[in-house]
């Protein structure tokens, strides 16, 4: 019951790192995981663009397909339907809380606050670091499901 929210290559990216951790879980079929974006870079004339070529090659580098997946906007009415929005930043939270007129259940959250080090994710559009970001993602979405597993 998550959902990413963050640009076309880090989003997607966490979605289908966080996809592939619960794969051969037992409770897996406890989440609902999805991705989408928080502004229509991506978006035009209602199609998405496909996940950005070196996010998509990160991913596979580490085994993990993303075959098939093309950018959405987030919407107010997908409140109702997830229980964690995990973002990944700042200026993404921000968004998501503009779009989901606020967030009076507390469900917006960055994705490393589950983490000891809080922080944003670096957007690799502009560091061309997709290692460091999948190393990021990869802790974050770690510390996320170690804490819905606790409670």
């Amino acid at each position: 019951m998550f959902v990413c929210h963050g640009n076309i290559c880090r989003s997607p990216m966490a979605e289908f790192i966080l996809k592939d951790m619960i794969k051969d879980s037992y409770d897996k079929e406890l989440f609902v995981i999805a991705s989408s974006a928080t502004s229509t870079e991506e978006i035009y004339g209602g199609r998405g663009n496909p996940v950005y070529p070196p996010a998509k090659r990160e991913l596979a580098a580490h085994g993990i397909s993303c075959e098939g997946k093309s950018a959405i906007q987030l919407k107010l009415s997908d409140y109702n339907k997830y229980d964690i929005f995990a973002v990944m930043d700042s200026a993404n939270l921000r968004n998501a809380k503009r779009i989901l007129n606020g967030d009076p259940e507390n469900k917006v959250v960055k994705l490393l606050s589950f983490t000891e080090n809080e922080r944003d994710v670096e957007d690799p559009w502009y560091s061309g670091d997709f290692s460091g970001v999948y190393k990021d993602i990869t802790e974050g979405c770690k510390a996320l499901l170690k804490k819905v597993r606790d409670n």
